[in-house]
């Protein structure tokens, strides 16, 4: 039997959540810690699921075990644990940058380490300053590379701490507070592979633009002189 690929696993996320619910029980916490960790704090795995993955979190969270039926996940154990697998990820990922930096990105053709995505990482911390670490968050591919990138010289770790901080924060409450809030919507039920594949689509938008205008302005003819 061919195993599901990785768009099918992104499109299913709440078929996965159900039989993993059942499958490992309270094992599902450390699971989901994993998984977000990993994917904010290990540079080769930028295309782990981030904001599919907290949003369909939320959609199968309560507020307290006691008010919730059998195979529901506790809202606050919820944002404790993002919380914390986002910040530790980050300060790992931080720490590989600075003691690895460009030694892991040398190569032009590399499919781990893209050198490609290490450069818009770097344009992104450019043009946004301390921001991008905040802003990252919401950007796939640009949250696992912008603690690297901070790492190799972008940012002081004390003031990358503090936006890390404020950035995890940001990110788990609002990902996991919109499914929690929307997902039981009949709407939101009735068409959740759509609604998935919109979060995903909508968190790339920045990436489509910036690769837009980075063509328009190349593609340009220099003025005469």
């Amino acid at each position: 039997m061919q195993s599901p690929s990785l768009v099918d696993f992104f499109k299913h996320l709440d078929v996965w959540f159900s039989a993993a619910i059942q499958n490992y029980g309270a094992g599902i916490y450390a699971l989901l810690f994993l998984i977000v960790f990993c994917e904010t704090g290990l540079v080769f795995l930028p295309f782990l699921p981030g904001d599919s993955l907290l949003f369909t979190a939320g959609t199968f969270s309560v507020v307290t075990a006691e008010s919730g039926a059998a195979g529901a996940l506790s809202l606050p154990l919820l944002y404790a644990l993002f919380f914390f697998a986002a910040l530790l990820g980050d300060n790992v990922n931080y720490a590989v940058g600075r003691f690895l930096g460009r030694r892991l990105f040398q190569s032009e053709t590399s499919k781990v380490f893209s050198r490609q995505n290490l450069l818009k990482t770097e344009a992104f911390f450019a043009k946004y300053g301390p921001k991008a670490v905040i802003m990252a968050r919401f950007v796939p591919i640009v949250r696992t590379f912008s603690p690297f990138v901070a790492g190799m010289g972008a940012m002081p770790y004390p003031r990358f701490l503090a936006f890390s901080i404020a950035g995890a924060f940001l990110w788990v409450g609002i990902c996991v507070s919109a499914g929690h809030f929307f997902g039981q919507l009949p709407f939101v039920k009735k068409h959740f592979e759509a609604v998935i594949l919109g979060i995903i689509l909508i968190s790339i938008v920045p990436m489509v633009v910036e690769y837009l205008m980075h063509r328009s302005k190349s593609g340009k003819p220099e003025s005469a002189s």
